[in-house]
């Protein structure tokens, strides 16, 4: 069979051929198209040549097509709408009847305070959606967001990967949290000489014993006892609710799970600099509705959580 090379076809002569087919008119299927006769004269003598046959011949007033154009209509009718499906369905996303699945990158801390909202949202406006929560390298990023294998990711980025994209969605604090009755805050107020005598728990992912705190700290020339590790972020306040260790968490995390733990939840006696969560994705995604959706669902959850934050801390003196 001789092999046919697409790019020396012009694809508007099958539509062409679709108008001719429908109208039976050279004049009434240049109107269907808003072109001109003479266009559609000349589409029609290059479509006789492409398929070596007249395929529309006038008997009486109208163009009927040829035994080889009907042979060849039903394929050619089903691969134009082939294509205008592809191209819809490209265009829309209608989170209402998608199944698709998205891929978020995120750390323990950042799925604990989005999870929630984004699967009230997904049994509200999308229930056939999938969520898919995925653990990430900071160095590994960039390439998983370019490969496909994250749709976005949600985290600190300092130094956004080149081919990226990011926008700050709320901006996080650590505050210092301790069991309840812990005797070191029975007088509600602690220095911070005394919170540095203090042994302390530390989430780290670096599988070290060096956190925020520590260079602050090492600014007043004081330094803490690191008494227990995890790169567990979520195990910490179950860990200090049942000992007298004391840590520094993330203000969000700390004031949902004090009652869950029976917690008190203080303002740490030196200052810390906050930081910015932000959402990262590809540019390759950039214009992606599907994509654009599940960012503004994003941005939309972090707006309505983090409303309102500076409450429920017992204040220290610096």
């Amino acid at each position: 069979m001789k092999s046919i090379s697409l790019a020396a076809i012009d694809l508007n002569l099958l539509v062409a051929f679709e108008a001719l087919l429908d109208q039976r008119s050279v004049t009434k299927a240049a109107e269907q198209l808003q072109i001109g006769q003479p266009a559609m004269s000349a589409a029609l003598s290059r479509l006789r040549l492409l398929f070596e046959d007249e395929l529309f011949v006038r008997l009486g007033r109208q163009m009927q097509p040829t035994l080889k154009a009907q042979a060849i209509a039903p394929s050619l009718l089903a691969a134009l709408q082939q294509i205008r499906q592809t191209i819809t369905a490209s265009q829309t996303f209608d989170p209402p009847s998608s199944d698709r699945t998205f891929a978020i990158g995120s750390s323990d801390y950042t799925s604990f305070v989005l999870v929630p909202q984004l699967l009230e949202l997904r049994q509200k406006a999308a229930p056939s959606i999938n969520f898919r929560m995925i653990g990430f390298e900071k160095d590994s990023v960039g390439d998983l967001l370019e490969q496909g294998e994250i749709d976005v990711a949600v985290g600190v980025f300092p130094d956004p990967p080149r081919k990226t994209k990011w926008e700050p969605i709320f901006e996080e604090r650590f505050v210092g949290i301790a069991r309840q009755g812990h005797p070191a805050l029975q007088q509600g107020m602690i220095s911070v000489e005394v919170f540095a005598q203090l042994s302390h728990a530390l989430t780290t992912l670096r599988r070290d014993s060096t956190g925020a705190l520590d260079k602050a700290l090492n600014e007043n020339g004081l330094e803490r006892q690191i008494a227990f590790t995890t790169p567990h972020m979520m195990v910490l306040p179950f860990a200090i609710a049942s000992s007298d260790l004391v840590a520094a968490l993330p203000q969000r995390i700390a004031l949902r799970l004090a009652s869950v733990c029976d917690l008190t939840v203080f303002e740490l006696p030196i200052r810390t600099k906050p930081w910015t969560v932000s959402m990262l994705w590809s540019t390759l995604s950039d214009q992606d509705e599907a994509n654009r959706w599940l960012r503004d669902a994003i941005k939309a959850i972090a707006q309505q959580i983090w409303a309102s934050t500076d409450i429920g801390c017992v204040p220290t003196k610096y």
